[in-house]
């Protein structure tokens, strides 16, 4: 009887121990698998370019949450910022109106369910025209190989709704032929220093669409070019271009 009660003193608070043990780990397992958090070091970033003219502002929900509780408006980049969770869905609705007591709608103009991973920057490009149904999005992942020493990386985006193809010309040498709308180039590499980027129809050289001047490429950083609005016209659907920096 002693043997057998010391016997069962030993291997009684194994079993709780172990028990104990695999319900925390059950525990914590279906937090991760449900949270869809991710921490600081996972270092996603992400940013939102509302490039439609007529949409009005946008906000981008996690989770049905609106993150940041921000609206980004035509056509400012919003800028990277941290994600903290990549919980699905990821959805945009309408953002907050600048115009007082206008109700905001709150239902979903799309849905982006792109894989993210971790150390990686994104952009999410929104455009075309909500008056002809055709609101649409481009969304990059701003990652390339690091170019050779003295030089930078450039890439092209046409987001211009109801555009014909552009030509781009970097000091006056073509960069990016025949672009077409909702379509991004490549990135190539062009020696470090300072370009004047100009946007023609795809094979003429007037009219001038666009000129963006004074863009300084850096060594080892990546661009991207990027047009909006409606070409040819003079009012607050004019036709513009921009530079994000990448890296």
């Amino acid at each position: 009887m002693t043997g057998k009660n010391k016997y069962k003193r030993f291997i009684f608070p194994f079993i709780l121990a172990a028990a104990g043990m695999s319900f925390a780990a059950f525990i914590s397992s279906c937090g991760k698998t449900n949270s869809g958090n991710v921490t600081p070091s996972s270092n996603i970033q992400y940013q939102v370019v509302n490039l439609s003219p007529d949409l009005g502002p946008v906000s981008l929900y996690i989770n049905y949450q609106n993150y940041r509780n921000a609206s980004y408006y035509y056509p400012t980049p919003s800028g990277y910022f941290y994600l903290t969770s990549i919980q699905q869905p990821f959805q945009i609705r309408p953002g907050q109106s600048l115009i007082p007591g206008e109700v905001t709608s709150t239902a979903t103009i799309f849905s982006i369910d792109s894989a993210l991973h971790t150390n990686t920057r994104y952009t999410l490009f929104i455009t075309g025209l909500q008056a002809d149904s055709s609101v649409n999005y481009v969304f990059l992942t701003d990652t390339s190989p690091a170019p050779a020493i003295g030089r930078g990386k450039v890439r092209f985006m046409n987001a211009s709704p109801l555009s014909k193809n552009f030509d781009v010309v970097a000091n006056g040498t073509m960069a990016f032929p025949n672009q077409q709308y909702l379509k991004v180039s490549s990135y190539i590499e062009m020696p470090a220093g300072s370009y004047n980027f100009q946007i023609f129809p795809a094979g003429a050289t007037t009219p001038v669409y666009g000129n963006l001047q004074n863009v300084n490429i850096q060594d080892g950083r990546l661009y991207t070019i990027y047009t909006y609005g409606l070409a040819g016209r003079t009012d607050s659907l004019a036709f513009g271009e921009g530079v994000i920096v990448n890296k």
